[in-house]
């Protein structure tokens, strides 16, 4: 077999360009599918927390609760 330039052209392409290549592809597919998560996690996010509406309600009801039980606690210790 003789070593010719096409033989070492051809060995470089594949056993150095190939798999640079193919690692580039794969990259740039996973970079895809990570972009395409991360919108979907943005989309998701806001539905799980409270708006303020919500946390401000909850507080008032809390701290109604709080005033009712001040005032059972003065009946019970003013007598």
């Amino acid at each position: 077999m003789e070593l010719t330039p096409y033989l070492f052209w051809n060995i470089f392409i594949t056993l150095v360009l190939a798999p640079i290549l193919y690692g580039i592809r794969q990259n740039f597919t996973e970079s895809k599918r990570l972009d395409i998560l991360l919108n979907k996690t943005r989309e998701e996010i806001p539905t799980k927390y409270a708006t303020k509406e919500e946390l401000k309600d909850d507080v008032s009801q809390i701290l109604d609760r709080f005033d009712r039980l001040e005032e059972k606690l003065d009946k019970v210790l003013v007598k």
